[in-house]
């Protein structure tokens, strides 16, 4: 069988430092010369005290894959913060369960339940909103990012674009419903299904994937009836290359916001951090952090980062990093550098200097 749709991103409470510092540099160095080598399938954008320091392809649309659900998170904090709901308000499991399409997220929506099962958060089979926005986060569960666009509203969710400034992206519809358009019940081949997709525009592509998604809710039928295995790698390709897309710099302005705490209320913020900010709930990263956040999204072609940090020191540093059209072997091999290239941009001065060099 072939290998399945994954978005999920790297777990964030990955961000340590490692003792082995020989093992880290190299790792860091490695994920910069493949950025050099491979600039076309590269985009980075680095900042430091409000300062550029580094930039690559910076206004390059890219898939975002779960990196989009950053934006999930602010309207889910801006909405709590107005009370629009109690956040600690308990959903039913079983209604989660409608957005999960087993085989298409590397297992991450089991495993988040599996964590809340033993952090004893589930009551009655039902679990808290808040720790569904953390899921959606901490474990990239694509089923509590679909249940959360809805409950909150897919157009409030997109309007924070406006609101954050960002003009360069592509609205966030229900990406794993959109799944379902390459599936066809007379068995057509890949290339009539790809040919006919290629003719939506973006708005008809969305327009088609909320459709599916919203009988999906009702339909169980017709979600048992995905047959993941039909998916072809130029199937993946295309919906991969149809997701969310954005670029580095404007996420890295998303960061930069979120970083110095403006735009949104305090309230807000105290939300959001509980969802964005898990990495600080590490005992080690708190001795040098003073608050720090991230998400990260992959498909089989996408890998896709962005955090912020504000160091102990006072030091402000934001980092948005993409890479596309990657080969699975090209992938496998990035994620495990990623965790050293983070902490070398965020610990080491002639690091970030080297990377200005190399990229600028």
């Amino acid at each position: 069988m072939k290998k399945l749709i994954s978005l999920f991103s790297i777990f964030v409470g990955l961000l340590f430092i490692n003792n082995d510092m020989f093992a880290q540099n190299t790792s860091a160095d490695s994920l910069l010369n493949f950025i050099q080598q491979n600039k076309s399938k590269s985009s980075l954008y680095l900042e430091m005290n409000d300062s550029l320091i580094a930039h690559l392809n910076e206004n390059k649309m890219m898939p975002l894959a779960s990196t989009a659900k950053i934006i999930i998170a602010i309207e889910f904090a801006k909405q709590a913060s107005y009370h629009l709901f109690d956040e600690n308000k308990h959903v039913s499991l079983s209604d989660l369960d409608k957005y999960y399409i087993p085989n298409t997220d590397g297992n991450a929506h089991p495993n988040w339940i599996n964590y809340e099962k033993q952090k004893g958060n589930i009551i009655d089979d039902s679990v808290a909103l808040i720790e569904v926005a953390k899921g959606m986060i901490l474990f990239s569960s694509n089923a509590d990012a679909e249940y959360l666009m809805d409950f909150l509203g897919i157009d409030n969710v997109n309007s924070n674009f406006k609101i954050l400034g960002i003009t360069d992206y592509t609205p966030l519809y229900p990406w794993v419903a959109s799944l379902f358009l390459y599936q066809d019940p007379k068995h057509v081949k890949q290339e009539k299904i790809i040919k006919e997709i290629k003719k939506f525009s973006t708005d008809q592509y969305d327009r088609a994937a909320l459709l599916i998604h919203n009988q999906l809710k009702y339909d169980n039928v017709y979600k048992q009836n995905f047959r993941p295995q039909d998916l072809t790698v130029p199937m993946q390709k295309e919906w991969s290359d149809r997701l969310p897309a954005s670029t580095t710099k404007e996420y890295a302005r998303i960061c930069n916001i979120l970083n110095n705490r403006e735009i949104f209320d305090k309230k807000t913020y105290v939300i959001l951090s509980q969802i964005l900010e898990t990495i600080m709930e590490n005992p080690a990263n708190q001795t040098w952090l003073s608050h720090a956040g991230m998400k990260g999204g992959s498909t089989l072609f996408v890998l896709t980062k962005v955090l912020y940090a504000t160091l102990k020191n006072g030091t402000k540093i934001e980092l948005a990093y993409f890479f596309n059209d990657l080969s699975q072997k090209e992938n496998e091999q990035l994620q495990p550098w990623m965790n050293a290239f983070e902490l070398k941009i965020l610990t080491d001065e002639n690091f970030r200097k080297k990377v200005a060099e190399d990229l600028n």
